[in-house]
């Protein structure tokens, strides 16, 4: 059986090539359909949203059970007040946002001056089987013309109806205080309910500029 498997392989490979005689308009002709061209992992842009003294900025279409990932781009995101930028979810397509959570967050900084550093827990950023919106600065975003807020959100699973919604964010700002502070944050929605909108807004004042991309992975 041995030697008859070898010498059928040796008809179509010579030492494990693939030989060109054992490929014509017949074998190709037997294929059907070719594999998906997107490779696991990929992202995939849903939306974009530009902020403008916006209030807040809410994406209500889009998440469904098409993908098992979604992730939020922040690019420079400017604030015309000093405060957090915050996000809360919805299970009602955006009516309401408060789905219970509970989350972690801890974070580094450095002056620019190099006088101080910090790294550890900030227990003043968790929450606990809270319906509040969730911070995810470890310092206040300040106002100043290049002060500004950049991170990623990747949340899991949100049409699932049997498990929790997990997130985790990391992001980096440059504060109110002249300190680089990063900052990661991690937790769940305690619901069984599909989660199908989620929005951000600024702990107080407008999100004076900046872009969030929606994105769903592959």
């Amino acid at each position: 059986m041995g030697s008859l498997t070898r010498t059928i392989g040796n008809s179509f490979t010579t030492n494990g090539v693939i030989k060109s005689s054992a490929i014509d308009n017949t074998t190709l002709s037997n294929v059907s359909a070719l594999p998906a061209a997107i490779p696991a992992g990929s992202m995939v842009l849903l939306s974009t949203q530009t902020a403008s003294a916006s209030a807040s900025i809410s994406f209500t279409s889009g998440i469904t059970s098409t993908y098992k990932e979604y992730m939020f781009i922040f690019n420079n995101i400017h604030a015309s007040t000093q405060g957090q930028f915050q996000f809360q979810t919805s299970t009602d397509g955006g009516s309401s946002y408060g789905v219970t959570l509970t989350s972690s967050f801890f974070q580094a900084e450095h002056y620019e001056s190099g006088s101080s550093t910090f790294f550890g827990y900030n227990t003043g950023r968790d929450l606990a089987q809270s319906t509040s919106y969730q911070n995810l600065n470890g310092a206040d975003l300040g106002t100043n013309n290049d002060d500004n807020f950049c991170g990623a959100l990747s949340l899991f699973s949100p049409s699932s109806t049997t498990y929790v919604k997990h997130f985790i964010f990391q992001g980096n700002v440059n504060d109110y205080d002249a300190r680089c502070t990063t900052s990661y944050a991690a937790g769940y929605f305690n619901t069984t309910s599909a989660i199908n909108a989620i929005d951000f807004k600024m702990s107080s004042g407008n999100i004076d500029a900046g872009t969030i991309q929606m994105f769903g992975i592959k």
